[in-house]
């Protein structure tokens, strides 16, 4: 059943205005992996036509072990007649981005891919994820499948619906790899838009939560960087150090020939529920801007 509006925790979070920068979900290495069907709850725990739990437990295990973030994907539209098992590896760390890709003939063989991708070929394409994962939160079903359907219609090769990515009061969140380009509320502006900037190495400051191999410091300060020059290159504003200083962060970003320096404070929000399935309240982080200098 979709949420009434009004009643669902994007919905609610689009009312308060919820700030979205600073709040992309930590991933420096990703595993997507194709689990064609629906999805219980935990897509890889509890998706039996998909998965043997045991087996998905297993590969979730070997995934968060070696530091890695594990997703599962489907492509958009009509389940296919026959299953394919297709997987991506990810590494997000700037300056060293790279997307491998390979498939095998049977989801047992997830549990013993070589986890840097070399079992695979490396692609140039990225790979563009809308999470539409309705069993773990309503408004990623009804709004994230609607973005999906959009990206899809001009994207279609590389464009997949995956599992819970986090975040998903800003519903429809979006994932773009190997960077690790973390978008939300993507269903309220151009969606193919998005993905024709970022293909064109540019981003959209207003809808993008940060990226997920940088702390949450280094996203917020990006923003706020970004907001005051305009920059949107996607490679720009690399940070150059973080330092906390009691209540303060201060970020030192690098902006070509000079520095852009970022002085960051810290509030918490009034309680409010994450999630559609939430019971209890809880108050989240939000980054403020103290002082923004730019120069050495």
């Amino acid at each position: 059943m979709s949420p009434a509006p009004g009643q669902g925790c994007s919905y609610q979070s689009r009312t308060r205005n919820d700030p979205m920068y600073g709040t992309a979900s930590a991933g420096s290495r990703w595993l997507m992996l194709e689990l064609c069907g629906g999805w219980g709850h935990s897509a890889f725990l509890q998706s039996p036509a998909c998965i043997d739990p045991t087996l998905g437990r297993a590969i979730v295990h070997r995934a968060e072990k070696a530091g890695m973030r594990v997703a599962a994907i489907r492509k958009h539209g009509r389940r296919p007649a026959t299953r394919r098992w297709r997987w991506f590896v990810a590494h997000s760390d700037p300056g060293r981005e790279a997307l491998f890709a390979g498939e095998v003939g049977d989801p047992a063989e997830y549990l013993t891919l070589d986890l840097d991708g070399h079992d695979g070929e490396r692609t140039s394409d990225p790979m563009v994820a809308i999470c539409a994962h309705g069993k773990h939160d309503q408004c990623c079903a009804v709004r994230g499948r609607s973005a999906t359907a959009a990206i899809d219609a001009a994207y279609h090769d590389f464009t997949w619906e995956c599992s819970h990515l986090g975040g998903d009061r800003f519903a429809a969140t979006m994932l773009v790899l190997p960077e690790g380009l973390c978008y939300g509320r993507v269903d309220s502006t151009d969606a193919a838009g998005l993905v024709r900037s970022y293909l064109d190495g540019r981003l959209h400051n207003d809808v993008l939560r940060g990226r997920t191999s940088l702390p949450h410091a280094v996203q917020a300060a990006q923003y706020f960087a970004r907001e005051a020059s305009g920059e949107d290159r996607i490679d720009a504003l690399g940070p150059l150090s973080v330092d906390r200083d009691g209540a303060t962060t201060r970020v030192v970003l690098d902006a070509g020939p000079s520095t852009v320096t970022v002085t960051l404070g810290e509030r918490m929000s009034e309680p409010l529920l994450s999630q559609c399935s939430a019971k209890v309240e809880g108050s989240v982080r939000i980054y403020t801007l103290v002082d923004l200098t730019i120069g050495r």
